[in-house]
């Protein structure tokens, strides 16, 4: 694929995309867009790190994730 084609395919599949999705997809996109240094800072990591975010991957993955406001609100439960 040629830089034109790819651009036509990601604004096809961007435009195909509502609510949560689409918001999700320009987050991941702007950050990604934004970031200097994306994979060197995954080298970074130590083992234990990249374990642990491959752990949160993988309950993403099963469904098992938790809404940002349902996270807060728990712990403004915990400690407030």
């Amino acid at each position: 694929m040629n830089s034109a084609e790819i651009k036509i395919d990601l604004f096809r599949r961007l435009d195909s995309l509502k609510g949560k999705n689409l918001k999700d997809a320009y987050g991941v996109l702007v950050n990604f867009m934004n970031s200097d240094s994306h994979i060197s800072d995954w080298e970074n990591l130590s083992k234990e790190q990249k374990e642990a975010i491959q752990v949160g991957i993988n309950q993403l993955d099963k469904g098992e994730g938790k809404e940002h406001s349902q996270v807060i609100s728990s712990i403004r439960n915990k400690f407030l």
